[in-house]
């Protein structure tokens, strides 16, 4: 019997220690051994004590999908910034919200995952529910008029799925959600 699974699961806790006690520093805005200490114990008592289901990955790291989701992540947070300024500046305007619903092409809970959490982080747009038996999103659009309509947020969300796959997915998970693979 090898070590070699008991070995990894452990590495990759530490990792997720290591990323947890980062986060724990940059919410406080401050580098001390105080900060850093806390946030270590905080991230040693997430990882010990919350027994959490592994998420498996069969993908890979696709460098230029990876790139264009980042580039295209910031112009749409620069843009959805602005259009959520215009929206709160604008005497008299009263935009018109809607949850959505969005059925996901992927039921990788991972990638479920990864597509909300860019969603949410869009101004304008927040993740109300996700169903991961699913793969159904639903979405609070501040102003589906400012948006294009219902349909063109849908598909900003599907857009948004699309590149995440894109930047991890595997070719037979990228055949799976119905998307042809780029060489």
């Amino acid at each position: 019997m090898s070590l070699h699974p008991r070995r990894h699961r452990w590495r990759t806790q530490w990792a997720t220690v290591v990323w947890l006690t980062v986060v724990w520093v940059f919410l406080w805005g401050d580098l001390s051994v105080g900060n850093v200490l806390s946030g270590l114990v905080i991230a040693l008592a997430v990882t010990t004590g919350l027994r959490m289901a592994p998420i498996d990955f069969h993908g890979r790291f696709r460098p230029l999908g990876f790139l264009r989701l980042s580039a295209r992540f910031a112009v749409d947070l620069v843009k959805a910034s602005f259009e959520v300024s215009l929206i709160a500046i604008r005497p008299r305007y009263v935009p018109r919200g809607a949850v959505i619903g969005v059925q996901l092409r992927s039921h990788s809970d991972l990638y479920l995952t990864l597509t909300a959490e860019l969603s949410s982080l869009v101004p304008g747009s927040l993740v109300v529910e996700a169903h991961r038996l699913t793969g159904m999103l639903y979405l609070h659009v501040l102003d589906v008029r400012q948006s294009g309509g219902i349909e063109a947020a849908r598909q900003a969300v599907l857009d948004q799925e699309e590149r995440v796959l894109r930047a991890f997915a595997s070719d037979e998970e990228l055949v799976a959600a119905g998307l042809g693979v780029r060489a």
